[in-house]
């Protein structure tokens, strides 16, 4: 899996699929979808053109894409994937993920904004159900490996002891304001992957509140680009690749595209890596507690993923 990808979630039909397009022309190796962006059959149109262009083939370039909530009924998981497929244009995926732990019912809207739109909430039994006909779908050659995505330590261990193929991956939102040192300790001793959503703390996302810490305005962060003459974006990505967390970020400019790849590049030192390790700022942008069900959802609030 490559260190960096482009992200696909919040950008838009019309714009996706240049991003796409110029991510590839740049050096992007990985490109990470999901069913619930509501864009991979335009992802789907430029990845076909471009590998029909002959400088890529479709084994050059690590895809992900993910299975959403309403589908975690065990007969709707390869339907599913076959969609996805069918809209990206594709034979197989390189990385299949279970959205959230949270199973909606099958008419639920999307996007679900309350428990009266249809949240069934999270169970084990439902999680291993799903997870089983997950494995069903790398036994077809549709997905070389499947993971998980907003899961906590629990649920994954919840996981482990049923599954017959462990989760290769567990997405989640990492960022210098939130470590996930636990999680990402935990899954590296289980031989499962971290990747990082939001590793720039999602400044565009669809909520957002004013009094929030801003993670591109840390001070800390902004002295360390200072020193390696980069930018405060630069040095969070760099802080992720260099932890062993592929990081996720979201981009449609060309400008931003390329500037984000440059942070492989960006060689922190271990003054600078413990500077972040020491921010003393923790912070989740993306609670998600509007689609679990009110016992679900920790006292305070905050869906945690280190719990």
């Amino acid at each position: 899996m490559p260190f960096i990808a482009l992200g696909t979630w919040k950008s838009k039909k019309g714009t996706v699929g240049n991003a796409v397009r110029l991510a590839l022309r740049h050096g992007y190796r990985h490109i990470d979808c999901a069913w619930a962006y509501d864009n991979e059959d335009e992802i789907g149109v430029v990845l076909t053109e471009v590998f029909k262009e002959g400088k890529l083939k479709r084994g050059d370039v690590f895809i992900t894409s993910k299975l959403w909530c309403r589908h975690h009924a065990p007969e709707d998981v390869l339907p599913a994937c076959q969609e996805t497929l069918t809209n990206l244009q594709l034979d197989y995926l390189d990385l299949y993920l279970v959205h959230i732990p949270c199973a909606f019912k099958k008419d639920a809207k999307v996007p679900t904004r309350c428990i009266a739109d249809g949240v069934i909430g999270y169970s084990p039994e439902g999680i291993a159900s799903t997870w089983k006909a997950m494995e069903e779908l790398v036994d077809k050659g549709l997905c070389k490996a499947i993971g998980i995505s907003n899961f906590t330590i629990k649920k994954t261990q919840t996981l482990l002891e049923t599954a017959r193929i462990p989760p290769a991956c567990n997405q989640v939102e990492l960022h210098p304001y939130l470590h996930q040192d636990e999680l990402i300790s935990f899954s590296t001793s289980k031989g499962i992957a971290v990747t990082a959503y939001s590793p720039l703390g999602s400044p565009d996302r669809p909520v957002v509140n004013p009094t929030e810490p801003v993670v591109l305005e840390n001070p800390v962060l902004t002295k360390i680009a200072e020193k390696h003459n980069t930018t405060a974006a630069l040095v969070a990505l760099a802080w992720g690749i260099k932890r062993g967390t592929p990081v996720l970020p979201k981009a449609v400019s060309e400008n931003h595209i390329k500037e984000n790849l440059d942070a492989i590049h960006v060689n922190l030192d271990e003054d600078d890596m413990k500077a972040i390790q020491n921010i003393g700022i923790r912070h989740r942008y993306l609670k998600m507690c509007w689609m679990y069900k009110p016992e679900e959802i920790p006292v305070g609030g905050v869906w945690d993923g280190e719990e």
